[in-house]
C-alpha cells in the first residue's frame, strides 16, 4: 500500500496492492486470515473503534453463541480446546482477538466507508472514508470484499404513539442485563432468539417482561437428548430429505414442550429448516425461555396496535401498563447506503445470488457473512474469496502496480 498526499487536498489517495476489505467483525477478520495464509495483502476498513464491535458494544451480558463451538470458529485456528461446548460473549470475543493477533490482523479503525463505487475508465474501485476526526481518504483496489454482515444497522419499528410514550425505549442491541428492571414490568418486541433470551433474562432479575409475538414462530430445543439439534440437523440430513428432518425436529420440539400454540406461539406452515433456507428466517433455540411462559413469568402477548404515556394497547383490546420497552427487532444490511451498484447485492442489502453462490460478483466484487448461515457460512465465504483472489498471479499485480501510477495522478487531479 502506498499513497498520495498533497497539502493543497483534504483527502488522500491511497493505491491498496490487494484487496479492500469493508468491516472487522467474525467476516472481516475470516477473509482477512486466508488472504494473508497466501500471502495476499490487504486493507480492512472498520468504523469502529474494535474488532467485533456487534459482539463488544451491542449485545446483552448473558450472550452465549446459540451452535457449539465447532459450527462457529473461523479458519485456520479452532477455539481453544478448554474452552466450553457454547462459548459466552467474553469468551467469543477473546478469541477474535487472539485471532487477530495470530494472523496479524491490523484494521483501520475509525474510517468509515461512505460510498464505494466501480470506475470502469479506470478498471478499479474507488471506497471513500471519513475518519472521526474529519480526515478523508479514498482508496484505489482491485477488489472489493463486503464484510458488513448481516446485522450492521439495527431496526426499530415506527408504532403509533410510541413518541408519547414516558417509560424508557430501547433496542435490544443497548440492552446489557436485566439488574435495572427489577420488579418492573417490561414489553419486549419480538420474539426471536434476542426477544426470548431477553425476557429470560428479565425473569433471573425479578422482573416482569411481556412477550410481543405477532407472527408465527419455531421454537427448538437446543439441545435433544443432550445432542446438539443443530448438529442433529445436519447428521440426519446426510441420509434424509429435508421435509422428513423438518418433522422429525418437530415431533422432538412436541415431545419436550407441548404444544406451543397454548402458549401464543404459532407455528409457521414450513418447517424449520426450510423456511431457514428460504427465507433466512432462523428458529429460535430455546435454553430456557419456554419453561418461563409456561410457568406465566413471560406472558405472551400479541401485536401492539398503539403506545400511550404509560400504556400500551395490543391488537386484542387489552391494555397493558408498562414501565420499559425493549425492541427486539433485529437488524438489517446497510450495504444499500454506500455500495454503489445494484448488479450483486438487492434492495434489502443481500447478493441476489442463492446460496452458495453469493459471495462473488462481477469486477473484483465479493461478500462474506451475507449466507443467513451463521459464522459457518462467513468461514465458506472467506475461503472462497481467498482462493479467488489467489489465483491472480504476483506478476499480474505487479504490472497493475505500475500501471496505477499514473491513473493515481489522474485521480488526484479530479478531486
Amino acid at each position: 500500500m502506498f499513497s498520495f498526499n498533497m497539502d493543497f487536498f483534504s483527502k488522500r489517495c491511497v493505491w491498496v496492492n490487494g484487496p479492500v476489505i469493508v468491516g472487522a467483525g467474525p467476516s472481516g477478520l475470516a477473509v482477512g486470515a486466508c488472504l494473508k495464509e497466501q500471502g495476499t495483502p490487504f486493507v480492512i476498513l472498520e468504523r469502529s473503534d474494535c474488532i467485533a464491535s456487534l459482539w463488544q458494544k451491542r449485545t446483552y451480558d448473558r450472550l452465549k453463541l446459540h451452535l457449539p463451538k465447532q459450527f462457529c470458529q473461523l479458519p485456520k485456528l479452532p477455539f481453544p480446546e478448554n474452552y466450553p461446548e457454547y462459548p459466552n460473549k467474553k469468551q467469543f470475543v477473546d478469541y477474535l482477538e487472539s485471532y487477530a493477533r495470530h494472523f496479524d490482523i491490523n484494521p483501520q479503525f475509525n474510517e468509515s466507508v461512505q460510498s464505494a463505487q466501480y470506475d470502469e475508465a479506470f478498471d478499479l474501485w474507488r471506497v471513500n472514508t471519513v475518519s472521526t476526526d474529519g480526515s478523508e481518504v479514498e482508496y484505489i483496489c482491485q477488489w472489493l470484499i463486503v464484510a458488513t454482515g448481516e446485522n450492521a444497522e439495527k431496526v426499530f419499528p415506527e408504532i403509533d404513539g410510541l413518541r408519547d410514550f414516558q417509560g424508557e425505549i430501547i433496542h435490544a442491541s443497548d440492552y446489557k442485563s436485566g439488574k435495572k428492571y427489577e420488579g418492573k414490568k417490561v414489553l419486549v418486541v419480538g420474539c426471536g432468539n434476542s426477544g426470548m433470551e431477553v425476557s429470560l433474562d428479565l425473569c433471573n432479575h425479578n422482573a416482569k417482561p411481556h412477550m410481543v409475538v405477532r407472527s408465527a414462530v419455531h421454537v427448538l430445543p437446543r439441545e435433544i437428548m443432550g445432542k446438539s439439534t443443530f448438529e442433529l440437523a445436519i447428521l440426519l440430513m446426510k441420509w434424509l430429505p429435508l421435509f422428513l428432518v423438518d418433522k422429525i425436529l418437530l415431533i422432538c420440539a412436541w415431545f419436550i414442550f407441548g404444544n406451543t400454540k397454548n402458549y401464543g406461539l404459532r407455528k409457521p406452515v414450513e418447517g424449520p429448516l426450510e423456511l431457514k433456507n428460504t427465507k433466512g428466517k432462523t428458529p429460535v433455540l430455546d435454553i430456557g425461555a419456554i419453561e418461563r411462559i409456561r410457568s406465566g413469568e413471560i406472558k405472551v402477548v400479541p401485536g401492539i396496535k398503539k403506545f400511550s404515556k404509560n400504556n400500551v394497547e395490543l391488537v386484542n383490546g387489552e391494555s397493558l401498563e408498562i414501565d420499559a420497552v425493549v425492541m427486539a427487532t433485529g437488524y438489517r444490511s446497510n450495504v444499500p447506503y454506500w455500495l454503489k451498484e445494484n448488479q450483486m447485492f438487492s434492495e434489502n442489502g443481500f447478493p441476489k445470488s442463492p446460496f452458495p453462490h453469493g459471495w462473488k460478483g462481477q469486477a473484483g466484487l465479493y461478500a462474506v457473512g451475507f449466507t443467513r448461515r451463521g459464522l459457518a457460512g462467513a468461514s465458506a465465504d472467506a475461503i472462497n474469496i481467498a482462493h479467488d483472489i489467489g489465483k491472480v498471479h504476483k506478476e499480474d499485480v505487479g504490472k497493475k502496480r505500475q500501471q496505477i501510477v499514473p491513473t493515481l495522478r489522474r485521480c488526484i487531479s479530479t478531486f
